[in-house]
């Protein structure tokens, strides 16, 4: 087991994640409207999802991914559409400074569970590890070893990339509630998601 076959997955997880979706932006309208510490709750509710879909890829979907490879070739087309969508409707509309204020602390144990049940529901989460993961990591050798491994992985990278979101969103209110700065944020993250969705078309 060496280091560097972690690599691929550890960026693609990286990129995925960072790509703004439903998980960050409920991230930083928690850290907008309820501060940095109900936002961490909420992210660890996220990476708990995670969790989930890592060991169903790892140990539930390897047989599936072999059977019915057509499946996951739909699933990923299905994902380029969705971040086209997605990114349509950032580049239209973009984010409510004052929808994402009005957020309050609802408690750590609603924050986490619905940061969980955010992450269960999220089509960009489903199609990473449903379709994307396994071309980066090859499931039918995964060891257990190589399964905590993974599972370290995900978390710290997880980690890594919804912090830096949540901690400018919960100190920079000012700057978000800017309407023209939330656009150009927006259309940034619209065409990052354009991007993406070409990738995953264009990727054999």
């Amino acid at each position: 087991m060496h280091a560097a076959e972690f690599i691929p997955y550890v960026i693609a997880l990286a990129i995925a994640c960072a790509i703004p979706g439903p998980g960050i932006a409920a991230s930083v309208g928690t850290a907008l409207g309820a501060g940095f510490r109900p936002a961490l709750v909420f992210v660890t509710g996220i990476v708990c999802g995670d969790m989930v879909y890592l060991a169903l890829a790892v140990f539930g979907l390897t047989a599936v991914a072999q059977l019915f490879a057509g499946v996951f070739t739909v699933i990923r087309l299905a994902g380029a559409a969705y971040l086209v969508w997605l990114a349509w409707t950032f580049w239209r509309a973009g984010v409510d400074p004052e929808s994402l204020r009005r957020r309050t602390d609802r408690g750590w144990p609603a924050t986490l569970v619905a940061g969980f049940s955010l992450t269960l529901g999220n089509p960009k989460t489903i199609i990473f590890y449903l379709a994307l993961l396994p071309t980066v990591v090859e499931l039918d050798t995964v060891t257990p070893q190589r399964y905590v491994v993974l599972t370290v992985l995900t978390v710290l990278v997880l980690y890594a990339v919804c912090l830096p979101y949540i901690g400018l969103a919960a100190r920079a209110r000012t700057f978000l509630s800017d309407p023209g700065r939330v656009r150009l944020l927006n259309r940034g993250a619209a065409t990052a998601m354009a991007a993406a969705a070409v990738y995953i078309v264009a990727r054999d």
